[in-house]
């Protein structure tokens, strides 16, 4: 069942997940050098989030040429890659522990008005088409909009660490972006089943 017979341009959803892909694939470079350089839990677990929206929007361009049930199937599939950044932010968590020293505060705001940048734009893109695809294409929209909050968060951080030098204001940010993780693959992976489960009836796809 093509596209069109639901309203739904394929075409400009195409694009927009291949700009949105790329776009979160280059800032995680970007936002992965910088955690590392100057130690910070809520850019490392934030480039992690980055990279996990690339798999998605590359995920999704696969998945629109398939049937309702693969697309469900795929969802579920997301909704377990929504849970990488809180694992990986547990290691990180420990690691900070160890060596209790904080971010640089100037490189942690930068790096984080920039990751709200990139965000922003790839939740505008999105908004369009979050309720198309189903599963998936909410999956990419979920992931986006809580980054733009994330990333408004990791900039203060940065404002709270430079006023008061502190490990803190890093991991509450970075335990925040891991629990908006755990919620959005929560309800992708509750899209994702009801998707499935109203496709069971259909003949397969």
């Amino acid at each position: 069942m093509n596209g069109a017979a639901h309203g739904v341009d394929h075409a400009g959803l195409r694009r927009v997940v291949v700009i949105v892909a790329v776009l979160n694939l280059v800032y995680f470079g970007v936002e992965f050098g910088v955690a590392l350089r100057i130690g910070s839990v809520s850019l490392l677990a934030d480039s992690v989030d980055f990279l996990e929206d690339a798999a998605v929007n590359a995920l999704i361009l696969i998945a629109l040429a398939w049937g309702a049930r693969r697309r469900a199937r795929v969802g579920m599939l997301l909704a377990g890659i929504l849970l990488v950044p809180a694992l990986a932010m547990g290691v990180a968590l420990w690691h900070k522990f160890v060596a209790p020293t904080p971010p640089e505060p100037v490189s942690l705001g930068i790096t984080g008005l920039g990751a709200l940048l990139v965000n922003l734009a790839c939740a505008l893109l999105l908004a369009r088409y979050h309720k198309h695809a189903g599963s998936l294409t909410t999956a990419a929209f979920l992931s986006a909009r809580n980054d733009v909050l994330a990333n408004i968060a990791i900039v203060g951080a940065g404002v709270a660490t430079a006023l008061h030098p502190s490990i803190w204001p890093d991991i509450v940010v970075g335990l925040g972006i891991a629990a908006m993780n755990l919620d959005a693959a929560k309800e992708v992976w509750e899209a994702a089943r009801g998707e499935h489960d109203a496709a069971g009836g259909c003949p397969p796809q």
